[in-house]
């Protein structure tokens, strides 16, 4: 994992100290921060490194295929069950179980999986006999679970099975030190993939994304880097190669002339609100929100549970989105290969 920053550093410590227990994990941190690469950082240095790591998405699957993806079905368990499926948990038996932002989970299922947990048995769906699990469960969340514990969302017991160890990955604003460190890592794996010369990032580049917010995190970072690696002339990585979604260069003028993580509340909102008014003035509501759908979706290269995460909207409500401009005759970006299911570094 690539950091240089100190606080990012005592939680690799802590990670690493822990990684050879059988304690259950709860990774939390806000969406892109790298909770994934994280998850697989303490499963290779874990006791079941030489075992399957499984890793389940709960936001991206819908709540009524959820359970047969995770506890797997019996033949006849329900219309279109036409064979015997293994879950997950059977599928990770041995090794590791990786519950990606387990915060959406239904309730009633939350119950099914602190059973599995406490017990190590599972129950396949339309199935009569319990069936044994040896795994190692880690979740990840980008929401405060115990206020979704107070508003009824989450089960509280649940949480207290789940949180042995609790890992934050602090987001990248937060360590600045590591975005020069994380978009030089970039740029050498993005020209490797694509076949092009590595080039080294200006200073002035450098400045412009030092200053960026980074909403989306390393995330973001990472697919801006691979915009730049492809965008970029000359011998150098310069600003205008560095591209927002919506196309716009990464400048100072766009970002602020001050970091971001240093501004208070209300000249961030300012900022914003200005941005914003400049970038979408004279549209409708309803093409502020296209625009910004399928900005983010090209951003995310195609990868629509990426995209959804950032967008702070279900998977379900994009694709429904996505639908429905599909029908109007837009043009909708297709998932890349390869490059969108990559993982992030952190």
């Amino acid at each position: 994992m690539v950091t240089s920053d100190p606080s990012m550093k005592t939680v690799l410590a802590l990670a690493d100290q822990v990684a050879r227990s059988e304690a259950s994990i709860l990774i939390t941190g806000e969406s892109g921060v790298g909770k994934e690469v994280m998850a697989r950082h303490l499963h290779q240095n874990s006791r079941r490194a030489d075992k399957p790591f499984i890793s389940v998405n709960c936001a991206a699957i819908p709540d009524n295929l959820l359970e047969s993806e995770l506890f797997g079905h019996e033949k006849g368990a329900f219309t279109g069950a036409l064979a015997r499926r293994i879950g997950k948990f059977e599928e990770a038996h041995g090794g590791t179980l990786l519950l990606d932002e387990i915060s959406e989970m239904d309730v009633r299922l939350q119950a099914k999986l602190l059973r599995a947990i406490q017990e190590r048995v599972i129950d396949r769906v339309g199935g009569s006999k319990p069936v044994s699990v040896n795994i190692r469960i880690i979740a990840t969340s980008n929401r405060d679970l115990a206020k979704s514990v107070a508003e009824g969302s989450f089960r509280e017991d649940l949480l207290y099975r789940l949180n042995v160890v609790n890992l934050r990955l602090p987001a990248l604003r937060e360590r600045p030190g590591d975005i020069a460190v994380l978009a030089d890592h970039f740029v050498k794996k993005y020209a490797a993939a694509n076949g092009v010369p590595v080039r080294p990032i200006s200073l002035d580049a450098k400045r412009a994304l030092t200053t960026h917010r980074w909403n989306g995190n390393v995330r973001e970072l990472e697919n801006a880097m691979h915009r730049a690696v492809l965008l970029a002339v000359g011998p150098e990585i310069d600003v205008e190669a560095i591209r927002l979604p919506d196309g716009q260069p990464l400048t100072a003028g766009a970002t602020g002339a001050a970091p971001a993580y240093d501004a208070g509340p209300a000249s961030r909102a300012a900022h914003v609100a200005d941005v914003v008014t400049r970038s979408h003035v004279g549209q409708t509501v309803a093409q502020m929100e296209k625009t910004l759908i399928l900005d983010t979706l090209s951003h995310c290269l195609g990868n629509r549970t990426h995209a959804a995460n950032i967008l702070g909207i279900s998977i379900r409500t994009l694709r429904n989105k996505l639908n429905e401009y599909a029908d109007e005759g837009t043009s909708i970006p297709a998932p890349q290969s390869g490059v969108a299911a990559a993982g992030y570094a952190a």
